[in-house]
């Protein structure tokens, strides 16, 4: 009689198949946990570099350029064109104001003075011959009112006598009328002569003085073109120093051209170059130093040229506040720490090759047992070519690794290795 077999539940294939299974299940679990940690890196301490916060005072500064200038520079430029004839002195002499540097020869201009002169000289012989010949026809006149003036007082006296004479039944009616018409007519003269001899007067005096006038031009005029000739000898228009002398005897130099010029031998001053990124920062008053032998000095900004240059950067004037430096020399170039702020207390972090990869957001901590080093978020405010200013996530004392984060990739933790 057959028999009926149960099917055993638990049989070996499958209690293989469910160990596989929980064993695999068991891997891949495994396998999250451990890569869903933070990822570590061992470093070595002596291949970073640690820094400590700290909190101090912190001025926003920048570094740049500057060079040595003189106080007052005054360009030598040529006022008319001419050949260089002769110079007096060389390139570095030491000048008083009105001493000859160079003389330009201009036939053209020495011509023109002379016509000038010439006109003047003859402008002045026909104005005195006009003169006297003025004077000599008023001298005329005045004869001529004289002779009239005598005629009618001689013609008035025959008619107050003549009318007396009528008056009186002395003298007949035509011997009266005939001598009271020589008397209105002589008065009629009288008057007439009176009358040209102030018209003449008048032109007189006006023609004088508009031939002075004229005289005065034409000798305005001559000043004038004698001052551009004498302006072809080059003097020195203040004391001090020629240099940039740019003149040989034979050249031809045009008006207008730079020959040189004077370095007023007062002071000094520095001429800065700074980028233009801080232009809206940059104003008269900001003050800088700079070390010299061993020593700090203190300079000021006290002019801003505004224009940009092709490079990028403008300049300012700085001059010395208290002591120049012994020694300084025209030309010698400055490393100036110009200031951008007023000195303030900060929480400090080093600068250093962490900000090109984090950008200032974040940076690595180190734990307070200094085994390990982990990511913090931070943000960094202004900044000097020493220091960032922490404005969040640091405090001082905290230690944070400065160095490059190049080789770290997307580390969180860094395990400390002495």
């Amino acid at each position: 009689m057959d028999r009926k077999i149960e099917k055993k539940t638990w049989n070996s294939k499958r209690i293989l198949m469910i160990v596989g299974v929980t064993a695999l299940i068991l891997l891949i679990g495994s396998s999250i946990y451990f890569t869903s940690g933070k990822s570590k890196l061992d470093v070595d301490t002596e291949r970073i570099t640690i820094s400590t916060i700290t909190k101090g005072p912190f001025q926003e500064f920048i570094p740049v350029n500057g060079v040595v200038m003189p106080l007052t520079t005054i360009f030598l430029d040529a006022t008319e064109g001419g050949l260089v004839e002769e110079k007096y002195v060389e390139d570095g002499a030491m000048l008083k104001k009105g001493d000859p540097i160079l003389k330009l020869s201009n036939v053209d201009e020495e011509l023109n003075l002379a016509t000038q002169e010439s006109g003047v000289f003859a402008e002045q012989t026909q104005m005195q011959i006009s003169h006297n010949n003025a004077q000599q026809n008023t001298i005329t006149k005045l004869n001529s009112m004289a002779d009239v003036d005598n005629a009618f007082k001689e013609a008035e006296r025959v008619y107050k006598l003549d009318k007396s004479l009528y008056d009186q039944k002395a003298i007949g009616l035509q011997e009266y009328q005939s001598a009271k018409n020589m008397y209105d007519y002589q008065l009629n003269r009288r008057k007439l002569a009176i009358q040209i001899l102030k018209q003449d007067t008048t032109l007189i005096k006006q023609q004088d003085e508009q031939a002075k006038e004229h005289y005065a031009q034409m000798k305005a005029a001559l000043s004038l073109m004698q001052k551009k000739v004498a302006g072809l000898t080059l003097r020195a228009p203040i004391d001090g120093q020629l240099t940039s002398m740019d003149a040989e005897v034979g050249q031809n130099k045009n008006k207008g051209e730079h020959l040189g010029q004077i370095d007023v031998q007062s002071g000094f001053k520095v001429r800065v170059d700074i980028d233009e990124h801080y232009l809206s920062r940059i104003y008269t008053g900001l003050k800088g130093d700079f070390s010299f032998a061993d020593k700090t000095y203190n300079l000021v900004i006290k002019k801003v040229y505004t224009q940009v240059k092709s490079t990028g950067s403008f300049q300012v004037d700085m001059q010395f506040v208290g002591t120049v430096p012994k020694g300084i020399r025209k030309g010698q170039t400055l490393q100036v720490r110009l200031a951008l702020s007023d000195q303030t207390q900060a929480v400090l972090v080093p600068k250093g090759g962490f900000y090109q990869q984090t950008g200032g957001n974040w940076i690595f901590k180190v734990s307070e047992d200094g085994k390990r080093a982990y990511k913090v978020d931070i943000q960094l405010g202004r900044q000097s070519p020493d220091y960032y200013v922490v404005t969040e996530g640091l405090n001082p004392g905290d230690k944070v690794i400065t160095s490059s984060y190049e080789t770290y990739g997307d580390i969180q933790e860094l395990v400390l290795k002495k």
